[in-house]
């Protein structure tokens, strides 16, 4: 694989500077909004389309966690594998004999984090108080949607509810025959793993923590046996997070029609492991940004892309051909029975980019833009130069001062991108 050297662009926006942290007012009555909001991509939705996609998702989760056990356990669950047919193409990546260069990306990935180790107290409180809050007020169908999304790491079932009823539906039905394992196969490779970083940070889970207050969530799900979930080693960062914004970004590359939708369901996928009282904010945050960063450098290497362009083929062909129309309209959205396309997801998304949590005062100075970052939006956004996408990035992205802002090489800039902002302004420009 080729390196890729990330060379900054510098706009004018804010960069932290001070560390004088405040809290953000009125967190409670946001968390409990949000919450409101995403019971709509539950099984408590009045969506009967919804519902219906939820339970099938869980149904060919287990059956696909059982294989050919006689009865699915936690023992056949734990063993089964990450890769497999007729989900994942293996014959086709063992024939590429491409050479993800994972190693290397694990260590930026730790150098890109390093603010973490900076914090102070009060943030580290407050991260701990936010996951209490969410862990305890979290419904029964919150619950149960995070258990599924716990266990969904070797397969893309997650994504489906994030495509709306017509063309999640295809999605399930091309993937369960296996009609879609070149891309299936080739994000979940992609991943890079953060065993490497949380080793490294070496910071104890929430439901660890001395004296804390985590609800350890039942298996009610998947095993079904009541089991409470936790997970262990580090819990800074968040690879679920990470892995589910790997998937999704991949995905969102290769179905632009739904690129919005789908970072969208990252953001959910991450905020269940704070339901589940296994990861805090920050983690939720720092797996994200690694994600972002290490998903924008594969893009530009030329070996991936060619692997890359022939998954995205056959992905958007079987897809097409299940759906019996183009892609553009069984994508459409689908109202009320579509919730990644509710307006409200714009607010969500920017909550879980920094959770509210304190941010430090801040004083102007210029925003570095790597160049390299403007592959994440090439997708969406074709009809735009690099340096269009870039001058974007930098428009939409937060304000500064939010924790892991001021950590490694380029930490501020992943900390503040706002995907989600950035497609939606450019379309708006051009509709008006």
């Amino acid at each position: 694989m080729s390196p890729v050297v990330f060379i900054s662009i510098v706009f004018m926006s804010v960069v932290c500077t001070l560390a004088v942290w405040q809290a953000q007012a009125a967190e409670g009555d946001d968390t409990r909004q949000q919450m409101i909001f995403l019971q709509t991509t539950t099984e408590a939705s009045d969506s009967k389309p919804v519902v219906a996609m939820q339970q099938k998702v869980q149904r060919y989760l287990q059956k696909a966690l059982q294989g050919n056990a006689p009865l699915l356990t936690r023992t056949v669950m734990d063993n089964a594998p990450y890769l497999s047919e007729p989900w994942d193409d293996l014959r086709w990546l063992k024939a590429a004999n491409y050479r993800f260069n994972s190693t290397a990306q694990q260590q930026d990935s730790i150098t890109l984090l390093l603010g973490f180790r900076a914090l102070p107290a009060d943030v580290l409180q407050e991260n701990m108080a936010i996951v209490e809050r969410i862990n305890q007020d979290a419904s029964p169908a919150l619950r149960q949607k995070a258990l599924i999304d716990a266990e969904n790491t070797r397969y893309l079932y997650a994504l489906a509810e994030a495509l709306g009823p017509k063309l999640g539906e295809a999605f399930l039905d091309v993937y369960q025959q296996g009609e879609i394992g070149k891309a299936a196969v080739l994000i979940k490779a992609s991943n890079v793993s953060t065993s490497a970083a949380k080793n490294a940070f070496n910071y104890p889970r929430p439901f660890r923590q001395p004296g804390n207050h985590i609800h350890l969530v039942p298996d009610t799900a998947v095993v079904m046996d009541k089991q409470p979930y936790t997970a262990s080693d580090g819990a800074f960062p968040s690879g679920h997070t990470s892995g589910g914004f790997n998937t999704a970004l991949l995905m969102g590359q290769m179905l632009p029609e739904r690129f919005v939708p789908l970072i969208d369901r990252a953001a959910t996928y991450g905020y269940s492991r704070l339901v589940l009282g296994v990861h805090y904010p920050l983690d939720v945050v720092g797996g994200r940004m690694m994600a972002e960063r290490n998903v924008a450098y594969i893009l530009n290497d030329p070996e991936y892309r060619v692997l890359f362009n022939d998954a995205k083929t056959q992905l958007r062909a079987a897809l097409e051909k299940a759906c019996g129309t183009t892609l553009a309209e069984c994508a459409k959205p689908q109202g009320k029975n579509d919730p990644y396309t509710d307006p409200a997801m714009k607010s969500f998304y920017r909550y879980t980019m920094t959770y509210n949590l304190p941010v430090a005062e801040v004083i102007a100075q210029p925003i570095t833009v790597p160049e390299g970052a403007e592959a994440l939006l090439e997708g969406p956004l074709p009809q735009l130069s690099a340096a269009q996408r870039r001058a974007l990035m930098a428009k939409t992205a937060i304000d500064d001062g939010y924790p892991l802002s001021s950590g490694g090489e380029d930490a501020n800039f992943w900390q503040r991108l706002n995907l989600h902002d950035a497609v939606e302004a450019a379309e708006q420009s051009v509709k008006q």
